[in-house]
């Protein structure tokens, strides 16, 4: 675990990695102001992209992988997508290793102000009312989540906590929509999603470090 926002080095390439996962922040994907790692973290993803290692973006982390691979990552003009609210899979959701079986409507949490296009020769997997692009797959190992499926009822509270002028723009009361419910069905779905991508990287991994 590289803990970047706090100092940690980037690795300078992906090589010797079984597997990568780029996680959210309040910076932005457009900008190296503000994001000094920003340069060697595009430079990792994208090197983990071209190797075929399993990589997943989740925000922030959609976004750089977006970026990493030569799609525009912008402001949106929507504005905020903050709070619950629900997307819908594509199509070519039903047949992706990761996302097929999942319902085609689901209720995540979103926390972001910027967008992107689709990478070119990516899939697109997901849409929401506000912004079309929630979710895609390049080629078989890389996938870029742009809502939040990782959060239970803690994660949401220090969401609110530490961006609390961002959390009053929701339409309704985070503390309020994050039910047992809903969370209850968001483990569910998260289960699904991480485990078969803990497989794709643990097929990568040595004999002796396989769970």
């Amino acid at each position: 675990m590289r803990r970047v926002f706090e100092g940690a080095q980037v690795p300078p390439t992906a090589s010797g990695l079984d597997g990568l996962v780029v996680m959210g922040g309040p910076m932005s994907a457009c900008s190296d102001d503000g994001f000094p790692s920003r340069p060697a973290e595009l430079r990792l993803i994208a090197d983990a992209a071209a190797a075929g290692i399993p990589t997943l973006g989740v925000c922030l982390g959609a976004q750089l992988l977006a970026s990493a691979l030569g799609a525009r990552v912008y402001r949106g003009s929507a504005g905020p997508e903050i709070g619950w609210a629900p997307i819908r899979l594509s199509d070519d959701a039903a047949w992706d290793p990761l996302f097929a079986g999942l319902p085609r409507r689901l209720e995540v949490l979103h926390w972001h102000g910027d967008t992107y296009d689709l990478p070119p020769g990516a899939t697109h997997l997901a849409s929401s009312a506000r912004y079309p692009q929630q979710a895609f797959r390049f080629e078989a190992a890389c996938w870029g989540v742009q809502f939040h499926l990782e959060v239970d009822r803690g994660a949401v509270a220090a969401f609110t906590d530490a961006f609390a002028d961002e959390a009053a723009t929701a339409g309704e009361g985070l503390s309020d929509a994050t039910t047992v419910a809903a969370l209850a069905a968001l483990a569910e779905h998260r289960r699904a999603l991480v485990t078969r991508f803990a497989g794709l990287v643990s097929g990568r991994a040595p004999a002796d470090v396989r769970h």
